[in-house]
């Protein structure tokens, strides 16, 4: 006869890990995707009218300052395309920290491990790579004043 034992082993839960994993991979999404897909539905000004433009303004910001007057920057219309990116990088943002948050809530909790993990590091991912393209767009946009500059004799 055989005796059958029971064992009081339980799996533990996966509920927040699971959750934080999908809500890391659309963080994940909205980091990557709008960068590649707004341009293409968006496209932006070629590059040469944004350093002409960029040149006129530095230009009347300095012959502004040289006649002693204020500077009155015109007001730019947000484009349809700047707006979605905006959007995207706020959202990205949002659901990473979203997913690390539930990353260590699954940890408190003592769930799976291997799951909290994913879910946290998704979350990193997605803010590193906003991260990465805001300075990635602030040494563009250096590289640019510098070269106007550059043309128009300030340096």
């Amino acid at each position: 006869m055989t005796s059958s034992v029971a064992t009081s082993s339980t799996v533990p839960s996966r509920r927040l890990g699971i959750i934080g994993s999908i809500v890391g991979v659309l963080a994940l999404m909205a980091a990557v995707l709008p960068h590649w897909v707004v341009p293409i539905v968006f496209p932006p000004p070629p590059a040469d009218q944004v350093i002409v433009d960029t040149g006129h303004r530095i230009k009347d910001r300095v012959i502004a300052r040289v006649k002693g007057v204020e500077y009155q920057a015109p007001k730019v219309e947000k484009s349809a395309g700047r707006s979605w990116s905006e959007t995207a990088s706020v959202t990205a943002i949002s659901l990473g920290l979203l997913a690390i948050l539930l990353s260590v809530l699954a940890l408190i909790f003592r769930e799976e491990r291997l799951l909290a993990a994913v879910a946290a590091t998704l979350g990193t991912g997605a803010i590193a790579v906003e991260i990465s393209f805001v300075v990635i767009g602030a040494l563009i946009l250096i590289a640019i004043l510098y070269v106007v500059a550059n043309i128009i004799g300030l340096f």
